[in-house]
């Protein structure tokens, strides 16, 4: 890897969220800490370095900003929320990461990519979100990492549709991601959350 763990999560604690998220999107800036972890667990297996990489539902960009940083062969983000993007392109070029951005629907995404890398919604405003991401990934790449909250039922849930959209569950790992202060709502600066990393391989 071209950058230690903690050299990447220093570098990424630069990256600005998106100045105007939104809640029907479940738009939620990923930490620093937790996305380095998430790319050195795709790095370890050999999914980044020299990898074409996408990231469906970027954000501010910082998914795909970590996999070129460390080594892809080509970074792409794509989402549909224009003021995400306009951050992510600004993070891009203030962390010196080559990413090609796209606004735009996930469906929008055509051609072949190694991996796929989300943080995609949890279902929680749409019901059967994280299932159309998880879809899409599956069509266009040959491994995923996707975040989802960590329960027994969504375990159950996701054991149990990812072979029927053609994937084969491959890891489960444990993170405790940290969600900031994102929404009028919100009254702490900071949320931790249980949350489980999925490694999936197309069928």
């Amino acid at each position: 890897m071209k950058l230690r763990k903690k050299q990447l999560t220093l570098l990424l604690s630069r990256v600005e969220p998106n100045p105007r998220p939104k809640l029907r999107w479940e738009s939620y800036m990923l930490d620093a800490e937790s996305a380095a972890s998430m790319i050195h667990a795709a790095w370890v297996n050999s999914d980044i370095d020299g990898r074409k990489i996408v990231d469906l539902g970027c954000g501010s960009g910082i998914l795909a900003i970590a996999s070129s940083l460390i080594g892809a062969a080509w970074s792409v983000g794509v989402d549909i929320d224009r003021d995400a993007i306009g951050a992510a392109v600004k993070n891009a070029a203030r962390l010196g990461a080559e990413v090609d951005f796209i606004i735009g629907d996930i469906d929008c995404i055509i051609g072949r990519f190694d991996t796929a890398l989300m943080n995609p919604p949890f279902g929680s405003w749409h019901k059967g979100a994280d299932i159309k991401f998880l879809k899409k990934a599956l069509e266009i790449s040959n491994v995923v990492y996707s975040l989802h909250k960590c329960s027994p039922p969504v375990r159950s849930f996701l054991s149990k549709q990812i072979p029927k959209i053609g994937g084969v569950l491959d890891k489960v790992y444990e993170m405790d991601i940290v969600i900031s202060r994102t929404y009028e709502f919100h009254r702490k600066r900071l949320y931790p959350v249980k949350a489980d990393l999925y490694r999936i391989l197309k069928g």
